[in-house]
């Protein structure tokens, strides 16, 4: 398992950046690999928000971002939002 951790800039409308996102989201969650994604919004800089995912492997999620209709997926936010992302292994954790 992998984190993937994606940063973001808005440059554009909050509401209209979460529905792009949400859209998106849409068509990752139909891609295999994917087990699960967190979007957070920063409390004291609301103009930033951060994407935590976990997925099975750093193969699936490349093979999901290389996917032939990611991009069209992925240009609505890339108009609302700058961004950085990086995948992670994990190496500890807790859950309550």
């Amino acid at each position: 398992m992998i984190t993937f951790l994606n940063r973001f800039t808005l440059t554009g409308d909050p509401e209209e950046f979460e529905k792009a996102f949400d859209e998106t989201a849409a068509f990752l969650r139909g891609q295999p690999g994917l087990i699960k994604y967190t979007l957070s919004r920063q409390l004291d800089d609301p103009a930033s928000y951060i994407n935590i995912a976990l997925w099975e492997s750093a193969d699936a999620l490349r093979a999901a971002l290389a996917h032939p209709d990611f991009g069209n997926h992925a240009k609505a936010m890339r108009g609302l939002a700058e961004s950085s992302g990086a995948i992670y292994n994990p190496r500890l954790s807790f859950e309550a």
